[in-house]
């Protein structure tokens, strides 16, 4: 039996969330961390010993013109997930793109059509669809074990420092929470009740135009609701919660990453657990590492059109609460 291919791992962008996915990616089989850039070479340095990789780099270039790697993972700001990625796509370099996957609709589009024309893979790295909690979410709602679903309500809410130099809080970097956390609550209604026929939504915002809450409600012709939220001015619960006609699913906090999943019938309650082991990442890689060996070039699960209508959302939200990026 021949043995897999060895997936050679690039990462682009050397902050918090590249530190979780390279340490996730050291439990997966048959692929390696083989290089690292930053646009500072002792902080890819310092990236490449604590993580083992092979090589660092000071320039995102450098990476991206090695031919040694096979998939590149951008944890750039969002701003610049665009460029990172055509630039990689171009290379004939797999990309695992962090969520958003660009900052605007037009951004998204361009990116699959250069993935399309160079024939190279091209996923959203949006963690959470390929998490066991979530599909087995996922596979109850479709199923219609509680019945219909009528109702979600999903949140997502922290008070980070308020530190006017971080990413979070940069509007010429897409900060704010719509983008960063908001996509989570929004995600969950896409994946379970689809688009909305009707958006109403309100936010608050810092002196920078920078959107530090948002409250949305989507409204489907069957009647359906969602209520979402995403907020950087208060810890919240962080859960998602779908209400069927004959019971409830509840993801516990904090839904979108590893968590247990609380199942109500009858006024009676059941605690799911999933046995994780990792941070969560593990998952997304091993899917992709294999629609490399598969020689795919978009994934079945987060296709090109679920990706297309999730920014269409934001997008959508954003023309609701006057949000708009230089």
């Amino acid at each position: 039996m021949q043995e897999p291919k060895v997936i050679r791992w690039g990462i682009i962008g050397l902050g918090k969330i590249a530190h979780k996915f390279a340490q996730d990616l050291a439990t997966v089989e048959d692929c390696q961390l083989y290089a690292v850039a930053s646009r500072n070479q002792k902080k890819a340095n310092k990236f490449k010993k604590k993580y083992k990789a092979t090589i660092a780099y000071g320039s995102y270039e450098e990476l991206i013109n090695d031919k040694n790697v096979d998939a590149v993972y951008i944890a750039t700001p969002h701003k610049l997930h665009k460029s990172n990625t055509i630039a990689c796509l171009k290379a004939k370099k797999s990309v695992l793109c962090e969520k958003p996957l660009a900052m605007n609709h037009d951004e998204v589009q361009e990116m699959i059509d250069c993935a399309r024309d160079n024939q190279t893979l091209l996923m959203e790295a949006l963690w959470t669809y390929f998490l066991p909690h979530y599909k087995f979410v996922l596979k109850h709602l479709e199923n219609e074990t509680y019945g219909k679903l009528l109702k979600i309500e999903a949140d997502f809410g922290f008070k980070p420092e308020l530190d006017m130099e971080s990413r979070l809080f940069k509007k010429s970097l897409g900060g704010g929470s719509l983008l960063d956390i908001g996509i989570y609550p929004i995600f969950s209604a896409l994946s379970t009740l689809g688009e909305p026929d009707d958006i109403d939504a309100s936010a608050t915002f810092l002196d920078n135009e920078v959107d530090t809450s948002c409250n949305m409600l989507f409204k489907y012709k069957n009647g359906a609701t969602a209520h979402l939220k995403s907020t950087l001015i208060e810890n919240t619960a962080t859960e998602a919660i779908f209400h069927c006609e004959n019971g409830t699913l509840k993801i516990n906090s904090r839904f979108h990453e590893p968590s247990t999943v609380t199942c109500i019938k009858d006024h009676e309650e059941t605690v799911e657990t999933f046995g994780y082991n990792t941070i969560g990442y593990s998952y997304e890689i091993d899917h992709f590492n294999q629609l490399i060996r598969d020689q795919k070039t978009e994934s079945n699960i987060m296709t090109f059109d679920f990706s297309e209508k999730l920014i269409k959302l934001l997008d959508r939200v954003r023309d609701k609460i006057g949000l708009s990026y230089p």
